[in-house]
C-alpha cells in the first residue's frame, strides 16, 4: 500500500527524489514573492507641471542607522547600497520603465570606510551637459552616509549607473526597472 503522497510506482528512483525537493522549492520560492507595489498616486493634469511633479533633495540618514552588508564583493556591495540610497530617497525615485531617452546618464565610483562613511566620490563618466545633476548625485550619495558597514571587506570601492529622468527622479542602474 502506498501513501497519497508517494509518487506513482512507474517514477524512477531519481524521479522519486526529486519530486518532493522541487515542490519544496516550488513552495520556498512562491513563499519569498514580495506583495506587488501600489500604483503612484495619480497626477491632477490641471496643475501646471503635471508631468513632472517637484523634486525635493536628498533625505539624510541618521547617524548609525546604517545596517551591516555582508557582501563579500564590490558587486555584492553595490547591491546593499543600491537599496540603502532607494530607502532614503524612495519619494525620488523614478516609478517603472525609464523613458527611451533620458536627461543624464553618469557613472559613480563610490569609496565607503569601515563605519560606512563615504571617503571619495570619483565619476568614471559624469553627465558634463548637466552639472546640476552632478552636483545631486554627490549631494544624493553624502547625505545618504552611513551606508551598510562593509563587514566582509573592511572597505569598499563600488560603482553603480545613475538614470537621471528630466523630471529629476532617477533609477540605479543596480536597481532599474529597465527602459521602454
Amino acid at each position: 500500500m502506498t501513501h497519497s503522497a508517494d509518487p506513482p510506482p512507474s517514477f524512477s528512483r531519481t524521479q522519486r527524489f526529486l519530486a518532493p525537493l522541487l515542490a519544496a522549492v516550488a513552495a520556498l520560492v512562491s513563499a519569498c514573492k514580495s506583495a506587488p507595489e501600489a500604483p503612484p498616486p495619480p497626477v491632477d493634469s490641471r496643475s501646471p507641471g503635471a508631468d513632472a511633479p517637484p523634486v525635493t533633495g536628498p533625505v539624510s540618514a541618521a547617524q548609525g542607522s546604517a545596517r551591516q552588508s555582508a557582501a563579500a564583493t564590490p558587486r555584492a556591495y553595490r547591491q546593499d547600497a543600491a537599496t540603502h540610497l532607494y530607502g532614503l530617497n524612495a519619494q525620488r525615485i523614478y516609478q517603472g520603465k525609464l523613458p527611451p531617452m533620458l536627461y543624464a546618464i553618469g557613472v559613480l565610483e563610490v569609496d565607503i570606510d569601515r563605519a560606512g562613511r563615504v571617503t571619495r566620490l570619483h565619476w568614471l563618466r559624469a553627465p558634463r551637459h548637466a552639472p546640476e545633476v552632478v552636483a545631486e548625485i554627490e549631494r544624493t550619495v553624502r547625505a545618504a552616509a552611513p551606508f551598510p558597514v562593509p563587514a566582509r571587506m573592511g572597505r569598499v570601492t563600488y560603482t553603480d549607473t545613475w538614470l537621471w529622468d528630466k523630471s529629476g527622479h532617477f533609477q540605479l542602474d543596480t536597481l532599474s526597472e529597465g527602459q521602454h
